[in-house]
């Protein structure tokens, strides 16, 4: 197996990538974090270590301003040039099946830009999408998903303050015929669940990478 870390070059600024290496992968998962926690942060962590027991490599990376230390998030130019160059060096270490794109919140929103602007993959995977600031229900950060043709998984917690669920359900349904949606129930944008009120009692993380699972197995 290839190195599981190292740095890569992203053009603004050098940054950091892991790789979570599946024991019998079926395919690869490309995962930006947020604007607020890092690749190595506790919850990009459990997503990725749930991933790749559920039979995918999962490629992680930082953006320039969380490497930096800053907290105001790249433009789209820098996000989106660094999520492509971390596609073609997951690329470089794909071992099999279909290459994947998503991340949580802001990341997965500048991974629709980069598949709309560079970047090529088979498929999206949006891990709490934010479809509006929390408090002002909006549809305006989605309007250019309608264009964007690679299927498309939507992990979204029935709780989350950024996605209220009528009108993601709405952009969803409108979407072109890959688009899913599915929802973690009780779950919130960071995934804090509800636990006397959740039916399952696997974790969230599970719940999410067995999803992204049967996801890249239809492709």
């Amino acid at each position: 197996m290839a190195d599981t870390s190292g740095v890569l070059d992203a053009g603004a600024a050098d940054v950091g990538w892991l790789l979570d290496a599946a024991p019998s992968p079926t395919g690869s998962l490309v995962l930006a974090h947020g604007a607020g926690a890092a690749m190595d942060h506790v919850t990009m962590t459990a997503i990725a270590a749930a991933v790749a027991a559920a039979g995918l490599d999962v490629f992680r990376f930082n953006f320039p301003f969380m490497q930096a230390g800053r907290r105001r998030v790249d433009s789209k130019a820098i996000a989106v040039a660094t999520i492509e160059a971390a596609v073609n060096k997951a690329r470089s270490l794909h071992r099999i099946g279909p290459l994947l794109l998503g991340g949580h919140s802001f990341g997965g929103r500048m991974a629709s830009h980069a598949v709309l602007e560079s970047v090529s993959v088979d498929g999206l995977v949006f891990c709490s999408f934010p479809l509006h600031p929390a408090g002002k229900p909006g549809i305006e950060r989605a309007a250019h998903l309608a264009a964007i043709e690679a299927p498309m998984l939507f992990l979204s917690g029935t709780r989350d303050a950024l996605a209220t669920p009528d009108l993601l359900r709405d952009v969803v349904s409108r979407l072109r015929g890959g688009a899913t949606l599915y929802w973690l129930d009780t779950a919130d944008h960071g995934y804090r669940v509800q636990k006397r009120l959740r039916e399952r009692t696997d974790s969230v993380f599970h719940e999410m990478a067995e999803r992204i699972a049967a996801f890249a197995r239809d492709l």
